[in-house]
């Protein structure tokens, strides 16, 4: 897709079109009013077709496999540390915490999603998940910044990216929380491309008479829409180097860690991970590790099951890097990826599609998306950083609507979390309820980890009838 499209003119377009094999999308054109001709020709203007020439050329079978490719697990800053370890993460955390207090750390935050999967009518940001306090996935995300700007006094930019989904929805969630306390100067909008679905022959997919089958282009995309909707720019003038990486359905994830940015810096990284152990072998889930010698994510179908089992001399996976989509990526790097469009691989699911026929009525047919992955840009960062966290202090996605990763076993984690923290600083509990979960939450702005919240004293408790909210005042 382009962002602004050159033209609207129907016979220049049709034409566009036709040369490149898709005079469909104007079949309907006589059947049109005046809106559905302005939103057809609108999304035909702003379509690549090189680019869906190129994506075309992806469902053509396979060439013969040159050979199995070689695996390797990464080299990982791992929870478990001696004493050079130690002294290498005490010396990254200053490290990083100076980084912080520079100003030169902006969040992003990959926000596209809608949450119609979990039974909610708008953006997953906006899904309550606070265990007490209700408040939604974008409110615990902008506590978090806010407690970073106190402990390290600095402004940290956050760049929010939104879907055409959304987008609008996201803009007025925010307005109507006045920005969660936030300054809106320092928050900054933009939205992930979409591209053609294509059926099995090269087709453009229609979702409707006067309306193109568009599917976002992936999380790589976020790398490209930065840069075309000037928040790239924008980062480069405030001083940024350094964007903190994140998905929005994790309410754990900590963004500004003063070790993973240390770390990142000492190595000379220009992309880095963080990960948390596989819970076992058969967790479905990527794993970072090396391809051929270049790091990147393993996908858990691409992973042999000799590989999958396999242990080191300690019993613990080889491959149990599981990725959490949390990452440091350099805004030169960015600058790098995008100066001639987005150079990263494109990936085809195939899938079937419900889309409007050549006889215009409604079908489903076998069709493929395309989409680009964030850490496929690992394999050309010439230095990378793989931190290992811990599951429970970061990371907890809200992903289904019931089973694992739901909203059910985020609020589970973190009251287990939080009442870890309560305990250990000789605080009551409320009554534990029928699963053994005391219903307790710490907002972030008291405390970021067990240590902080101990420090910061006898919190003053709200009480609702849901348990303990732990608060500053």
């Amino acid at each position: 897709m382009i962002a602004d499209p050159s033209s609207t003119d129907e016979p220049e377009l049709r034409a566009r079109a036709a040369a490149h094999g898709q005079e469909h999308l104007f079949a309907f054109w006589e059947e049109l009013d005046a809106p559905g001709r302005e939103r057809l020709l609108g999304q035909v203007a702003a379509v690549d077709f090189e680019l869906v020439g190129r994506h075309a050329g992806l469902l053509r079978p396979d060439e013969p496999d040159a050979g199995a490719v070689e695996l390797a697990p990464p080299d990982l800053f791992s929870l478990e540390r001696g004493a050079p370890e130690q002294a290498e993460a005490r010396e990254a955390s200053e490290r990083g915490a100076e980084l912080l207090s520079a100003r030169q750390v902006a969040f992003l935050l990959v926000a596209g999603g809608q949450a119609s999967r979990l039974g909610y009518d708008g953006p997953k940001g906006a899904f309550p998940v606070g265990p007490v306090s209700g408040r939604s996935l974008f409110e615990l995300h902008a506590r978090r910044l806010l407690a970073a700007q106190a402990r390290h006094g600095t402004l940290i930019p956050w760049y929010v990216m939104t879907s055409a989904a959304n987008d609008v929805r996201t803009r007025e969630i925010f307005a109507e929380q006045d920005f969660f306390g936030l300054d809106p100067e320092q928050v900054g909008f933009f939205s992930q491309a979409m591209v053609p679905a294509l059926d099995l022959e090269g087709r453009i997919l229609m979702a409707e008479r006067d309306a193109l089958f568009l599917a976002p282009n992936g999380h790589g995309g976020t790398l490209a829409a930065l840069a075309s909707s000037g928040c790239l720019a924008d980062a480069r003038e405030r001083g940024v180097t350094t964007f903190s990486y994140f998905q929005v359905d994790n309410p754990l994830v900590r963004p500004a860690d003063p070790l993973f940015l240390g770390l990142h810096a000492a190595r000379g990284a220009r992309m880095s991970s963080k990960v948390v152990a596989k819970r076992d072998a058969a967790e479905k889930v990527g794993v970072i590790g090396r391809i051929d010698g270049r790091l990147g994510c393993i996908e858990y179908s691409d992973l042999p099951e000799e590989l999958r089992e396999a242990r080191d001399e300690a019993g613990r996976l080889l491959f149990r890097a599981g990725n959490i989509a949390a990452h440091l990526i350099e805004r030169d790097f960015v600058e790098e990826l995008t100066r001639e469009g987005l150079e990263l691989p494109w990936h085809v699911a195939r899938k079937r599609m419900q889309c409007v026929g050549p006889d215009g009525s409604r079908r489903e047919v076998e069709g493929a998306k395309f989409e680009t992955f964030v850490f496929d840009a690992l394999g050309r960062s010439p230095a990378s950083v793989t931190l290992e966290v811990e599951r429970g202090l970061e990371f907890s996605p809200v992903k289904n609507a019931e089973g694992e990763d739901s909203p059910a076993t985020a609020r589970r984690d973190l009251c287990r979390l939080y009442a870890g923290w309560v305990r250990a600083a000789g605080a009551e509990l409320p009554a534990p309820d029928e699963a053994g979960l005391h219903a307790v939450e710490v907002d972030p702005l008291l405390a970021e980890d067990a240590a902080s919240f101990a420090a910061s004293g006898p919190p003053a408790p709200s009480v609702d009838e849901a348990g303990h909210l732990y608060e500053e005042g």
